[in-house]
């Protein structure tokens, strides 16, 4: 079983002086949601995932050997410009990861960044941006350990990232992704994302996510803050086990292709992540009126046409609408008929599931 001092490497055997990397890592959105976390950015519960395909971020890191090695050196760009305040997210990042990366302060980085959403777009960036940080820090520890394996490069960024943001641990890979120790599904861990080891039915395949963008603002309440809330949570128990037994569910659900199953476990997963934070103290209502003018009028849709759509929430108001390829055409039109006039400027972004990062 791998622990984390398999990814503290041996020393290197070649140098680089200087040179830049470029990736891009696409957003995720669960299924069965990661809600609470121990140490060490550890999973309460596992969770699963659709990795995105059009949600992405794109990082370049730019590097050179510097004199000085007491201290981290890094300038961050954002779209080109300077970002301070992004700054000590990365720090906090560079902290964690020093002792896996142990050339971190021999190099003076350019970090510049830039997201293929709108960054005030209320969709979370922090975990294509992670990836797409450690996918970069990995290529240049690959450049110093030639030898390093494709198995060993991608469990190790997923493990870097994870230590940036939890949920990037599965914008690593495509298209479906675990994280998180689930006895029935051999190689998971708590260490880093894998992808879904089992059949997947054709109903799954470039399944459909179209974002709805109800509330563009900046988040109410922070992951961290979010997660913390489910210590001494009355029903954190009960919620851990639940995710277990539904990830379970999704094991049999992808194989047979049953939407009709599919989409009670998604639902249910969305509006249980919503109510572990209703129930929190201090508690919180992350979703806006017109979050449930949408669940309203997916459900009526989805009962008056028997079309197999459904929605899911990450811990804010937007709404993800999910639905296989072969009904495309009607949900969009349903979503531009019925869905846009409650997003904020009309806004909603579609996207669909993706293969994960990629080298630019």
């Amino acid at each position: 079983m791998l622990t984390a001092a398999d990814f503290i490497p041996n020393p290197y055997t070649s140098t680089i002086e200087n040179g830049n990397f470029e990736w891009s890592a696409p957003s995720n959105i669960a299924l069965v949601k990661y809600w609470g976390k121990k140490d060490n950015q550890i999973p309460a519960n596992p969770s699963v995932s659709f990795t995105l395909n059009n949600c992405k971020t794109i990082t370049k890191l730019a590097f050179s050997k510097k004199e000085a090695q007491e201290n981290f050196s890094f300038d961050l760009l954002f779209e080109g410009k300077p970002k301070e305040d992004f700054k000590p997210k990365i720090q906090k990042f560079l902290e964690r990861v020093e002792v896996y990366l142990p050339f971190l302060k021999e190099y003076h980085f350019t970090i510049d960044t830039q997201n293929t959403f709108p960054h005030s777009s209320g969709i979370a960036s922090s975990a294509s941006g992670m990836a797409a940080l450690a996918m970069n820090f990995m290529s240049l520890e690959r450049k110093l350990n030639p030898e390093m394996t494709d198995e060993y490069f991608y469990r190790k960024a997923s493990f870097l990232a994870r230590l940036g943001s939890g949920s990037a641990c599965r914008s690593v890979k495509g298209n479906v992704v675990v994280w998180g120790n689930q006895e029935n599904i051999e190689g998971s861990t708590d260490l880093f994302g894998v992808e879904f080891p089992y059949t997947i039915h054709e109903n799954f395949k470039n399944y459909q996510d179209t974002i709805l963008l109800v509330d563009k603002g900046e988040k109410q309440v922070s992951s961290t803050i979010g997660h913390d809330l489910m210590h001494n949570h009355p029903y954190a128990e009960r919620r851990f086990t639940q995710a277990h037994e539904n990830l379970d569910k999704l094991i049999a659900i992808f194989e047979s292709g049953n939407l009709d199953e599919f989409i009670k476990v998604v639902e249910s997963e969305a509006l249980t992540l919503h109510a572990m934070m209703m129930t929190s103290m201090p508690y919180f209502i992350l979703m806006k009126p017109n979050t449930l003018q949408i669940i309203n009028a997916i459900w009526k849709f989805r009962n008056e046409t028997k079309i197999p759509v459904c929605f899911t929430l990450d811990a804010g108001a937007n709404v993800h609408v999910l639905y296989p390829e072969n009904v495309s055409e009607k949900v969009l039109q349903f979503i531009q008929d019925e869905l846009v006039v409650f997003c904020q400027n009309s806004q909603y972004i579609c996207d669909k599931i993706g293969s994960g990062a990629i080298a630019l």
